[in-house]
């Protein structure tokens, strides 16, 4: 399975970079870096600002598609992997767990999507899933190019077309109780919270 960071966004409430950001003596980036070398052979960033991330030494891929959002991050993620199952996570998700990740990976044969379901005040619309901390296969690729002709961007909007397999709070609360995988550091406010975490040793 291939291993795809999306590092697309443009940071509008964080003001700034949040990939670079630092956490604990360490870029944001870099800890979903450090997961990703643990699970993956090959690994693939998406960012129209490629030569920011080179440095790493992975392919840096920018959108196929340009303005089409997170769900043209998938679709260009998915046409480039070499493999047929890619997970995805962004950028900005400091606390993924290697473990979960590897849970989704062992229950994605014969799926074209394992997704958590975990409803958080978040991701309300997206119905309680995690769409970018999920895996795809190339099954994907022709239904979220329908959907992307449209200019229609909402990630689940595709999965009736394909078949999901939902990780549901008890599955995921064996790995991560706190759900803390999903955490995204969007704001300062959010990565004033990481901090308190790292500092008060619960991570």
């Amino acid at each position: 399975m291939t291993g795809v960071i999306l590092a697309g966004g443009k940071s509008t409430r964080m003001g700034t970079n949040k990939a670079f950001l630092e956490l604990g003596g360490k870029k944001i980036i870099q800890r979903v870096i450090d997961v990703f070398l643990t699970l993956f052979d090959e690994i693939i960033l998406i960012s129209n600002e490629p030569e920011l991330y080179k440095s790493w030494g992975f392919k840096v891929v920018p959108d196929v598609l340009p303005d089409k959002g997170s769900l043209g991050g998938i679709y260009t993620g998915l046409v480039t992997a070499s493999q047929d199952q890619a997970f995805f996570a962004a950028c900005d998700m400091p606390f993924l767990n290697q473990n979960l990740i590897q849970y989704m990976i062992d229950q994605a044969p014969g799926f074209d999507v394992v997704i958590p379901y975990a409803p958080t005040e978040e991701n309300q619309s997206s119905e309680g899933l995690h769409p970018l901390h999920a895996i795809y296969s190339k099954a994907c690729t022709e239904p979220i190019e329908r959907l992307l002709e449209r200019n229609s961007f909402k990630i689940i909007g595709f999965f009736p077309e394909v078949r999901v397999r939902q990780i549901l709070p008890e599955e995921i609360r064996l790995f991560d109780p706190h759900l803390l995988s999903f955490f995204n550091a969007n704001t300062p406010q959010d990565l004033e919270f990481a901090k308190s975490l790292i500092n008060s040793h619960r991570l």
